[in-house]
């Protein structure tokens, strides 16, 4: 199924069963999903044809990064079992990045490849502990522009570089977003957030939303909500 919409559900679950439950309160026509760390080591690649049984569109989120051919293997097989984009960490570097397009390349494999710039809940003081200068627009510049170069589809990055990254890279260059709250929801854990409407006319190309879906009492209603914001751009 192809869809049209900019919206990815985060399946944040500890259990198969559990990501399913909502997965089955969801429309796969108006939204795409994601799978994570906990949900995929928890429950392994069963979740993937689950959620593809039912329609679905899956981005598997596990941030991928080790020395290349690793990478590139695992990359590999997550297109294998069909997802619709798959992450790796910008931070390792060129090699390991132009391995990894390199392989679904060699394959005809058009999953999607993405790479993180930098997690939304890091600040200054976080880049800085580890050894960054410069602040996180610099680094989430320097790492997208590199991605780019290595042929990779696009980034995960903060709605608040996406206006950036389109204009130094492009349009095209996909830029998906976590940390999307709409203006009545909490901030939890994610620091550098924006509401769906600012974070689609920065420049993000895909939203990625959790709790402000999947905990509502009627998540497709949660869905619309946002929908007609988007649609008032």
């Amino acid at each position: 199924m192809s869809v049209a919409s900019p919206l990815i559900i985060a399946l944040d679950y500890t259990s198969q069963d559990a990501a399913l439950c909502m997965a089955d309160r969801l429309d796969p026509s108006r939204c795409r999903v994601k799978v994570g760390k906990e949900l995929f080591t928890r429950s392994g690649p069963g979740v993937l044809e689950a959620l593809h049984g039912r329609g679905f569109e899956v981005f598997l989120d596990l941030k991928f990064h080790d020395i290349p051919n690793t990478v590139a293997g695992a990359v590999e097989a997550a297109a294998d079992q069909g997802v619709w984009m798959v992450n790796l960490h910008a931070s390792g570097g060129r090699r390991m990045m132009e391995a990894a397009r390199e392989r679904l390349d060699q394959h005809r494999l058009a999953t999607h490849l993405i790479a993180v710039t930098v997690l939304t809940s890091m600040q200054e003081e976080d880049l800085a502990e580890t050894g960054v200068t410069g602040g996180a627009a610099e680094q989430v510049l320097r790492l997208a522009t590199l991605a780019d170069e290595c042929g990779l589809d696009g980034v995960v990055c903060s709605s608040h570089e996406a206006a950036h990254l389109s204009e130094r890279i492009g349009a095209d260059f996909l830029k998906v977003t976590p940390g999307i709250r709409p203006a009545s929801a909490l901030a939890d854990d994610q620091r550098r957030i924006m509401t769906p409407s600012a974070a689609m006319a920065a420049g993000s190309t895909h939203l990625v939303v959790g709790r402000p879906v999947t905990q509502a009492s009627d998540p497709m209603q949660a869905l619309a909500s946002i929908e007609q914001e988007l649609a008032g751009i």
